[in-house]
């Protein structure tokens, strides 16, 4: 994958971590994942990936509310 990419979604999470909002779908599944042991690139991986169904998901609901041009 994108080195960019990659780098972007670790900077996400990293943030995640630091700013720690309990309301946050992303960081209780980081947080989670932490917990269980898992390791630094596993857990930063797999929120990443977490994230960006979320952000996909979003994206896809918000263009279908838009109309047809």
């Amino acid at each position: 994958g994108s080195s960019e990419l990659r780098k972007t979604l670790f900077q996400v999470m990293d943030a995640l971590i630091k700013t720690k909002p309990q309301d946050d779908p992303v960081y209780r599944f980081l947080d989670k994942k932490r917990a269980q042991g898992k390791p630094y690139y596993v857990y930063m991986t797999a929120g990443a990936n977490k994230f960006l169904r979320i952000y996909y998901g979003r994206v896809k609901e918000y263009l279908a509310t838009l109309p047809e041009s």
